[in-house]
């Protein structure tokens, strides 16, 4: 199992290793096919809320624009 296009909104952006540039999608969702099932639950979680967290060894820091969801 792995993420989705639809998983990751328009709305998020995705940071990798401290990188000040967002991550494109497909990226993510290229590294999320070698995720445990837990792993994958926990970003899903991350990217309703935004925050960071680390998914074998590599740092994720999910920001939400709530410009759109309001």
């Amino acid at each position: 199992m792995a993420l989705n296009k639809q998983s990751i909104r328009s709305n998020h952006k995705i940071y990798i290793k401290g990188n000040l540039t967002p991550v494109p999608k497909d990226e993510i969702i290229k590294l999320s096919e070698s995720w445990s099932e837990n792993e994958e639950i926990l970003f899903r979680k991350l990217l309703q809320q935004g925050g960071s967290m680390k998914v074998k060894g590599v740092s994720f820091r999910v920001e939400i624009n709530k410009k759109y969801l309001d």
